[in-house]
């Protein structure tokens, strides 16, 4: 049995969100099942997620090597609605949906609501969190962005390709050491990466004003893994700016890691984090993470 194991922050719910994405990927890429669990000392809000398991590749460096090399895509229905779907707009290439690429929603109205798919030529990992909600499957979609003209999910995948395809070899070795440290341009994001969030009035300024000048540094591991890591497993809900994330010590297979991450009990030790989110603007739909706090038991 092998450990490999990344520094995460607690408290920033998209590296905790990611760790899932490392196993789900992982366990995808290399067809071998892994184990994981959060180490930490009590209390703390920093620690190390460790994976374990039978394989002759590093889990960390496998995922991180395939996101080097994939491309992004938008899934499309087959056959196509009238008008049909297309991202031609935002520059996203499409993908048909098949057998192996099933569409997992009623045909929407908009491709900003598409699946994406992430492909190196061998391996596909689809992507599809956001396709989710009330009247699809009655879960909620964790999806904190918005906005943009409709800016798909499958764009944002693309753009947080584009710095990790750039990664230099020194950066790359970094990264597989500790990913979640890993930082560049983004104009665009997913949101799960509380590092990059702002809301302009408690800033000061809004940068959207000084694109010129200025590009937000975003950490883009952090957060397409995060949304890998969304599609077996949510936080609960409580309303739209309030969820619960869980982790647990115990070194648990995926399939009770996943239910863990909702602050589901399942009689494991268990630490569980508040997180708090608001709206940049009164009439923004977008959401920001502002603050992740662990609910302490008596």
């Amino acid at each position: 049995m092998s450990e490999w194991s990344v520094p995460v922050d607690l408290r920033n719910p998209g590296q905790v969100f990611a760790c899932r994405g490392f196993v789900e990927a992982a366990e995808t890429l290399l067809g071998r099942a892994f184990a994981s669990s959060f180490h930490y000392e009590p209390l703390a809000t920093r620690g190390r997620f460790v994976i374990c398991g039978e394989a002759q590749d590093h889990p960390i460096e496998a995922v991180i090597r395939f996101l080097q090399r994939a491309e992004a895509s938008i899934v499309v229905p087959s056959p196509q609605p009238v008008p049909a779907l297309s991202a031609e707009t935002w520059k996203t290439p499409s993908t048909m949906a098949s057998d192996s690429h099933a569409f997992p929603m009623r045909v929407p109205q908009k491709p900003a609501s598409l699946p994406a798919l992430i492909s190196d030529g061998v391996t596909d990992l689809q992507i599809d969190a956001w396709c989710d909600g009330p009247k699809q499957l009655g879960r909620d979609n964790v999806k904190f962005w918005a906005g943009s003209g409709g800016y798909p999910g499958a764009a944002l995948a693309r753009d947080a390709l584009v710095p990790i395809a750039k990664m230099t070899s020194e950066e790359a070795l970094g990264a597989i050491a500790d990913p979640f440290a890993f930082a560049a341009p983004m104009t665009s994001s997913f949101g799960f990466d509380w590092r990059r969030s702002y809301i302009p009035l408690d800033a000061g300024f809004s940068p959207n004003e000084h694109k010129k000048k200025m590009t937000m540094l975003g950490f883009p591991l952090t957060e397409l893994l995060a949304v890998i890591g969304l599609q077996n497993a949510r936080p609960q809900i409580f309303d739209k700016l309030s969820y619960r994330y869980g982790i647990s010590a115990a070194r648990l297979p995926t399939i009770l890691a996943r239910p863990i991450l909702g602050g589901t009990e399942i009689g494991f030790p268990m630490r569980t984090f508040r997180l708090q989110l608001a709206r940049p603007g009164k009439a923004s739909k977008m959401r920001c993470i502002i603050n992740a706090q662990e609910e302490l038991h008596s």
